[in-house]
């Protein structure tokens, strides 16, 4: 996609971060936006600072992880926006670091039920109404760095869980729909200024509740990258038509070293090949 004036662009987690960022500069192109948030407050002022575009702008409150809200929020952006063209499912949320095996229930089912649940519920309703008008369309589905490598010390094994689901996913999306008018893109940003870290204080009851917690990992996120910046990336990105959207040409070091494992693990699977043939060698002498 070259074009992006007269569009419909659908983006959740819209209230702040990222997806705010996303939501305006999709409207400073030349596209009408639906802002989707499961905060109403901070859905209502994003609206208003989106709308200062020009564009027609819609907010629609509701929770990513429940199917039935996810398909009937894409019923009414088409009711009233008309069509499709570009969504990004962006909601997410991170969980105050701590050892992975310390997570309760509650905890999985919250952060697995936002972060991967949440996009398939977006891939599930949205993309079917992309395809539907047969111009064309792109899929953005938010995962992070840390899907591609966990990093010591961070203590995020359970978000890495669930981005690594969104980079799975994302994949063989692409793979599904090459060659396409459909394109498909995982975003994985590094550091970027929100405020993602404070979900744990909109915690849904049904989760256990909101719960306030201090944030070690905050200082490094407020030096981060700004979320117009992640905006702009993913316009280029969209425009190319990238699988991988990645943002601090940094975190390439981080993968490398992953990888450089994961192939060293391959020379230890070789001496063990070696030695089960020298053992069936000498059975069959024997």
């Amino acid at each position: 996609m070259k074009d992006f004036a007269g569009r419909v662009a659908v983006v959740t987690g819209a209230g702040s971060g990222i997806g705010l960022g996303l939501a305006r500069m999709f409207a400073k192109e030349g596209m009408d936006v639906a802002l989707c948030d499961v905060r109403g407050d901070a859905l209502a002022e994003a609206v208003e600072n989106v709308k200062g575009f020009g564009k027609r702008v819609i907010g629609l409150e509701f929770d990513v992880a429940d199917g039935a809200q996810v398909e009937a929020a894409a019923t009414r952006i088409e009711q009233e926006l008309g069509r499709l063209d570009i969504v990004c499912n962006n909601a997410g949320i991170a969980i105050y670091p701590r050892p992975a095996a310390e997570f309760t229930d509650a905890d999985w089912n919250w952060i697995i039920g936002v972060n991967l649940h949440g996009v398939i519920n977006g891939v599930r309703s949205f993309l079917p109404r992309i395809q539907k008008h047969g111009q064309g369309g792109h899929i953005v589905n938010t995962a992070s760095i840390g899907g591609f490598q966990v990093q010591k010390g961070r203590r995020t094994a359970a978000y890495a869980t669930t981005k690594f689901g969104v980079v799975a996913l994302s994949e063989g999306l692409f793979n599904d729909f090459e060659g396409t008018n459909i394109g498909i893109s995982v975003l994985a940003p590094g550091a970027v200024n929100t405020n993602i870290y404070r979900a744990s204080e909109y915690r849904p009851d049904k989760f256990g509740g909101p719960v306030a917690r201090p944030n070690t990992a905050l200082p490094v996120l407020n030096d981060g990258l700004h979320a117009d910046a992640v905006g702009r990336r993913v316009l280029q990105a969209i425009r190319d038509d990238e699988l991988y959207i990645f943002t601090h040409t940094s975190t390439r070091d981080w993968l490398a070293r992953r990888h450089a494992r994961i192939i060293h693990a391959f020379e230890a699977t070789e001496r063990w090949e070696a030695s089960e043939a020298a053992l069936n060698n000498g059975q069959e002498r024997s």
